[in-house]
């Protein structure tokens, strides 16, 4: 399936899982898609890759330049550092609801349903997460399975780096899809 003309903003910062941005990065690119690594930070961001620190990836847009209105899709890697600290950014949970409420496809693998937590975007939805948050998106209204891929009106949802290939290919197909009306979060 290939997506060509569609842009895709993947938002992360200092600590995400290095396989959870960049597998998805380069399938959607090879699907076609313009895809931006978008930060609070400019320049370089650090990667965290399984038990140590990964390398650095290249910025292309900063936090404060872009906007969901110029983007089809958003993913958010995971890792434990990168979503804890995008979770108390004020304009990174701005910028994942706007893509929500235009019924842009939201997809986040590993730790990032916590920024579904965070926007309200999980309250009964199915989804899934990586097992040690399962308590924490169960308490905030998702419907937690333990499946490789779940899909919800454009909400796409993985549990971790084995996952990125079945991540990859349903987010491709949920943006060849085009919006997705569904019940915007609270």
């Amino acid at each position: 399936m290939k997506i060509s003309g569609k842009k895709i903003l993947i938002l992360a910062t200092h600590g995400f899982e290095q396989s959870e941005l960049e597998v998805p990065r380069d399938k959607l690119k090879e699907a076609g898609a313009t895809v931006h690594v978008v930060s609070p930070e400019r320049g370089e961001i650090r990667g965290w890759d399984m038990k140590d620190w990964g390398h650095n990836v290249k910025v292309d847009k900063a936090l404060d330049e872009v906007s969901a209105d110029d983007y089809d899709a958003i993913v958010l890697p995971g890792g434990q550092i990168n979503p804890d600290l995008l979770r108390v950014n004020p304009d990174a949970l701005s910028l994942i609801r706007a893509f929500y409420e235009q019924d842009k496809v939201v997809a986040a693998v590993c730790h990032a349903p916590w920024l579904l937590i965070e926007t309200g975007i999980i309250r009964g939805r199915k989804c899934t997460s990586y097992h040690s948050i399962k308590t924490d998106v169960i308490n905030a209204g998702g419907k937690w399975e333990n499946s490789k891929v779940v899909t919800e009106e454009g909400v796409v949802t993985s549990r971790n780096p084995g996952d990125l290939d079945a991540f990859s290919a349903k987010i491709i197909e949920e943006v060849a899809e085009g919006r997705h009306a569904r019940r915007h979060a609270a």
